[in-house]
């Protein structure tokens, strides 16, 4: 298995993004996750400012791995869909520009059957992505977390074929209650991983995060059915909530390198 490059999101440090990357750097990290809310926006990068993030990036030896652009409301819901479809392509275009072929978003609900209005209507915004994307070279992959891996796997094989790719977060899955049943069919699609581990927790109802290598997530394994498929993608670390943030990166950024 070739050595694994490890990402970090940078939105996490709660620093301006000129000293998140520095403190990614030092940490280790090979790439950084950029959020299009709060780290960078698509209506402040101009050309110039385009210029000079590569030369900092360049000058840290780290790339822009994905672009993370969460919003509100998925793609299943009519509500101002046509300014999120909108504002989801410019942050496409965006991490095009800084060299990233991912934007990180969840899809919302999933529908049951395939006759449901609002299946089709997801269905038809995920191929007009897909084609943006194919225009731009970044696409959306979908976070894993709030549906089983068989439920994405069978909205991508009713689309035309590359028109939407995925983001695997163990994590998240174990959180809802869910596991990697489905991972070696959905790993075709799967462009970036969030390396984030967890732990069931019955008397709550959810899982519970933990630090990364702590949980019930078999790194070692995804590594594995990934690598079958060439991976070639980041393992961006993902820790919400710690008190010791960035103590836990550093500690996790290793303990993917030492897999």
């Amino acid at each position: 298995m070739p050595a694994i490059s490890v990402g970090v999101q940078l939105s996490s440090f709660g620093l301006p993004f000129k000293q998140a990357i520095q403190v990614a750097a030092a940490m280790g990290a090979d790439s950084v996750e950029v959020d299009a809310r709060s780290d960078l926006r698509p209506s402040e990068l101009s050309a110039t400012a385009l210029r000079q993030i590569r030369k900092l990036l360049n000058d840290l030896n780290l790339r822009v791995v994905a672009v993370r652009f969460q919003t509100s409301r998925g793609y299943d819901c009519s509500d101002e869909l046509e300014r999120r479809v909108a504002a989801t392509k410019a942050a496409m275009k965006m991490a095009s520009d800084l060299g990233a072929n991912v934007v990180v978003n969840q899809i919302g609900v999933i529908p049951e059957s395939l006759e449901d209005s609002s299946h089709q209507m997801l269905r038809d915004v995920l191929f007009d992505l897909g084609r943006h994307a194919q225009h731009v070279g970044a696409f959306l992959a979908c976070e894993t977390g709030s549906e089983p891996l068989a439920n994405i796997s069978g909205l991508i094989e009713s689309l035309p074929e590359g028109s939407l790719a995925v983001t695997l977060n163990p994590g998240n899955l174990i959180v809802n209650g869910f596991d990697l049943t489905g991972l070696r069919k959905i790993a075709p699609h799967v462009l970036l991983v969030h390396a984030k581990d967890a732990v069931p927790d019955r008397a709550r109802g959810r899982g519970t995060e933990v630090s990364l290598g702590r949980g019930l997530v078999e790194f070692p394994e995804i590594m594995a059915t990934l690598e079958e498929q060439h991976y070639r993608g980041s393992y961006v670390i993902q820790r919400d909530g710690s008190k010791n943030f960035r103590d836990e990166v550093a500690l996790a950024i290793q303990f993917l390198k030492n897999i």
